[in-house]
């Protein structure tokens, strides 16, 4: 089962945020509100969400409401995971 916790070490890790990381809550907002996840961060999220979990994330699947807070990444996350 994949934790919020999990989601802020993947977010900690790309953005480089380091313990900023473990301040984010599931409703924090990531787009625009994190200066360092800009377009080009979501990339590299994705790539390392797939990596890590072993997931597959399609083009259509992308969404700005994917990226719109910790907990709907994390939901989003957790329903890949789930099939």
């Amino acid at each position: 089962m994949i934790t919020i916790e999990d989601i802020q070490g993947v977010l900690r890790d790309v953005l480089q945020i380091g313990e900023r990381a473990g301040t984010l809550q599931a409703s924090t907002p990531l787009l625009g509100s994190i200066p360092e996840f800009d377009s080009m961060a979501v990339v590299s999220v994705i790539n390392q969400l797939e990596e890590r979990f072993g997931i597959v994330v399609d083009d259509d699947e992308i969404s700005a409401d994917t990226f719109e807070t910790l907990g709907s990444l994390h939901a989003f996350v957790a329903a890949k995971l789930a099939g």
